[in-house]
């Protein structure tokens, strides 16, 4: 398992173990975590799952494929650091990820 810390808009932290092979956004969906609606069910089809990676981390996840990268157009405030969490497979390596989410999914 790996610990993921998903952060809300307000500053509140939440960490679950997250299975590897998992997604970071099916890890959100399965604990319930607000802000990560993932309306698409993780088919890069949408941007509900839109998170910043801690600047630690970022090189850690891997690069964000075209598709993605088309998909965070229709976010909010996308920064260099942004993510869609479903395109981000969970590895024991990445235990202690830190994610937090736009307020515009608050």
């Amino acid at each position: 398992m790996a610990n993921i810390t998903y952060i809300d808009n307000d500053g509140t932290e939440r960490v679950v173990d997250v299975k590897p092979g998992m997604t970071v956004m099916e890890g959100a969906v399965k604990n319930m975590i607000p802000g990560i609606d993932a309306d698409c069910g993780g088919a890069c089809a949408c941007a509900t799952c839109h998170v910043y990676v801690a600047d630690d981390w970022f090189a850690k996840v891997g690069d964000r494929s075209s598709m993605e990268e088309s998909m965070l157009d229709f976010a909010d405030d996308v920064r260099a650091t942004s993510r869609l969490s479903c395109q981000i497979t969970v590895t024991d390596a990445l235990d202690g990820l830190v994610v937090t989410t736009p307020e515009s999914q608050g």
